[in-house]
């Protein structure tokens, strides 16, 4: 399944958000959308998602509009992971992410199960949310989508709330959903995590696609200094790649 976004184009009170905007997504890819903040990340992802509609272009799934499609079925090949998510109510962590089942309308204790113990909250079944640290929440909410067992993972800045080892232990769960098939696409602010873990770099600047390639392509200095305006080089092996800026 090709996730794929025509000429798309948003405006937000009156504003050009997102400008003529053409990709496609590939199944078993992590690709990760950057750039400076107001650049347009965010509002990308949620058309990817059919959260918001463009004011021009259209996003399709297997070259059919996400609109056009039922509900159910578009909730069951995609699952988004909002920046903010907020959590209603005061489950357990195991109740919370059996929610990701719902789409799918069956109990699906195996898919439950495996999200939650690739997350590292098989010692937080029965926690109330509330108790979670920031971080235990992030993959709390990213376990929730992973039950669901999407074609497609959305994921806006999933790595924002964790420490380092968890951000690793993250990274290589959405590596093990793409090398069985699923397409992952995450906004990152974190330039060096989407140089060393992303097949795929889009690179976003005032509302409009100025790199999509390779990391080392799409996060060169030149696009650095046209993007981020700062003198930017990076040092170490490929995989391990560090980011060092010059002021």
């Amino acid at each position: 399944m090709i996730l794929a976004c025509k000429n798309l184009s948003v405006r937000r009170a009156g504003k050009r958000v997102l400008g003529d905007v053409s990709c496609e997504f590939l199944p078993g890819d992590i690709t990760a959308i950057c750039g400076p903040n107001g650049a347009g990340k965010s509002t990308l992802l949620s058309a990817l998602g059919n959260l918001i509609a463009p004011d021009t272009g259209e996003v399709t799934l297997s070259d059919k509009p996400l609109p056009a499609m039922h509900p159910l079925t578009r909730a069951r090949n995609i699952g988004y992971l909002p920046q903010s998510a907020e959590i209603a109510w005061d489950v357990s962590v195991a109740n919370l992410v059996a929610l990701g089942r719902l789409p799918h309308r069956d109990e699906g204790k195996a898919e439950i199960n495996q999200a939650i113990v690739a997350c590292a909250l098989d010692a937080f079944r029965e926690r109330p949310v509330s108790t979670l640290s920031g971080g235990e929440k992030a993959r709390a909410l990213l376990a929730r989508v992973l039950a669901g067992t999407p074609q497609w993972v959305l994921a806006d800045e999933p790595l924002a709330a964790l420490d380092i080892a968890h951000q690793l232990s993250l990274l290589a769960v959405l590596k093990g959903e793409a090398e069985s098939g699923c397409g992952v696409v995450l906004v990152l602010h974190d330039l060096a995590l989407a140089m060393n873990h992303a097949d795929r770099v889009l690179v976003l600047h005032e509302g409009n696609l100025v790199a999509d390639g390779a990391p080392e392509d799409a996060l060169s200095p030149e696009n650095i200094a046209q993007a981020w305006g700062v003198k930017a080089r990076w040092l170490g092996e490929p995989g391990q790649r560090a980011l060092i800026t010059d002021f």
